[in-house]
């Protein structure tokens, strides 16, 4: 973290490192880490696990994933990123592309552009052009299709890369870790309202790891051979008859929904259908999936695909799941790796925290350009907020590893424990259950 984060989350009354829980005071709150010794996270999982507990098994979940999670996905595997970081552009307007890609950073309260930023004022400009009937245009077009063709090499990098390296170790720790985060979250009762998970990221490690941890994904495609993007949200679920049972049809359980906000690497405009290609997770780049002007068909924010009768579709449906998903009552959200940087979405977050019954758990590895700290400081009741913030409450390993829940493994130690009772006996306690009877306690309303 630079010294002018540290200086906005100061501003702002945030700690680097918070675990702020569903008491007033905070659990944790200093500039410096907690110490690392098994003491210490104890101390710390009893009281952060039974609380996250208790909210993913809401009426409504909703999980929004930012770039955090490839970030640390490839920091776990020792594997290269995408970056999203500003470009160059080359030709006359490249001063003015960069400066309102700066103006628009700064209303978005990012501070420093990124490549999105960039590429939605070259396409603003773009369309400027082409309606004045200058022929700058064209250049424009091919300096815009360069550089999306840019980040899409960069977000395929990223995923050939992490997977070469899953492939390449015997234990998977990596892919591992990306399966036991999407379950922690997935694993709710067939009878409750589905998780839907929302990304503003283009890769696909949220598809991948669902498919590590045998989880069914229910979005908008519809098709087998060439999935197609309907517009109308149809309540289809999934259900089984068990054996010899009649009656109603049970859910079946580790069922998601997904909505990628900003689009996807392997979304395509074909003619007046949005469709997703056949492109596998870290394809090369010479795949015959890899289109040659990614301007006209590859469907990434911020490219409004022209030729569709609206500019904002399918942005516009997208962003209404959202709404539609955590601006109603009982519901919880919970951010990873999302910095608060997509006004759009804040706005919407804003929305879901007029309601009182809503409550929004923010997990961050750092506070970026202070943002998460501002966003907090002037949205909602601090009430209907958990935060956990910083290098060792954001880090991807620890989280998984001490204090997201484990539906399945407490469920069965509940259902363990109720039958010695029955018997009169004491149930004896694992290693792990004898330091932590607090938060295996908490973790039994799964059952």
């Amino acid at each position: 973290m630079t010294t002018d984060d540290q200086s906005h989350g100061q501003e702002s009354g945030l700690a680097k490192h918070l675990a702020k829980l569903a008491d007033p005071e905070p659990h944790y709150a200093s500039n410096d880490a907690p110490k690392p010794d098994a003491k210490t996270v104890l101390k710390d999982r009893r009281a952060i696990e039974p609380w996250l507990c208790s909210l993913f098994q809401a009426e409504h979940l909703a999980l929004l994933v930012g770039t955090g999670l490839p970030i640390a996905l490839g920091q776990v595997a020792e594997a290269t990123s995408a970056s999203m970081a500003s470009a160059t552009f080359s030709g006359e307007f490249r001063a003015a592309i960069d400066a309102e890609a700066q103006r628009s950073a700064e209303a978005a309260g990012r501070g420093k552009p990124n490549i999105e930023d960039q590429l939605r004022a070259a396409i603003a400009l773009h369309e400027g052009l082409r309606i004045a009937g200058d022929r700058r245009a064209n250049a424009l077009r091919d300096e815009i299709n360069r550089q999306m063709m840019q980040l899409l090499k960069s977000v395929l990098k990223g995923e050939k890369s992490f997977l070469a390296k899953v492939r390449s170790v015997a234990d998977n720790g990596a892919l591992d870790l990306l399966a036991s985060f999407l379950l922690s979250f997935a694993s709710r009762a067939g009878t409750r309202d589905r998780l839907h998970i929302f990304t503003t990221n283009y890769d696909r490690f949220v598809e991948f790891g669902c498919d590590r941890a045998g989880i069914r994904i229910i979005d908008r495609f519809v098709g087998a051979v060439e999935p197609v993007f309907r517009a109308s949200r149809l309540n289809i679920d999934m259900h089984y008859n068990p054996p010899g049972i009649r009656g109603e049809p049970r859910y079946l359980e580790g069922v998601v929904r997904l909505t990628k906000l900003h689009g996807s690497l392997d979304w395509r405009t074909d003619g007046s259908r949005i469709r997703r290609c056949m492109l596998p997770f870290g394809a090369s780049e010479a795949h015959p999936d890899v289109p040659d002007n990614p301007f006209d068909s590859v469907l990434v924010y911020p490219n409004p695909a022209k030729d569709i009768e609206t500019l904002s579709y399918p942005y516009a449906e997208l962003l209404r799941d959202f709404a539609a998903a955590v601006c109603r009552p009982n519901s919880v959200l919970v951010t990873f790796g999302y910095g608060f940087g997509d006004d759009h979405i804040n706005r919407i977050i804003r929305d879901a925290l007029t309601i009182p019954s809503s409550h929004l758990v923010i997990i961050s590895f750092s506070d970026p350009g202070g943002r998460v700290s501002r966003f907090c400081k002037h949205v909602g009741d601090i009430s209907q907020m958990t935060i956990l913030l910083g290098s060792h409450f954001g880090d991807l390993i620890t989280l998984v590893r001490h204090y997201l829940p484990k539906p399945a493994l407490d469920s069965n130690r509940a259902r363990q424990s109720a039958l010695l009772q029955r018997r009169g006996q004491t149930p004896a306690a694992t290693p792990a259950q004898a330091e932590e009877p607090q938060a295996a306690a908490g973790s039994g309303e799964l059952a």
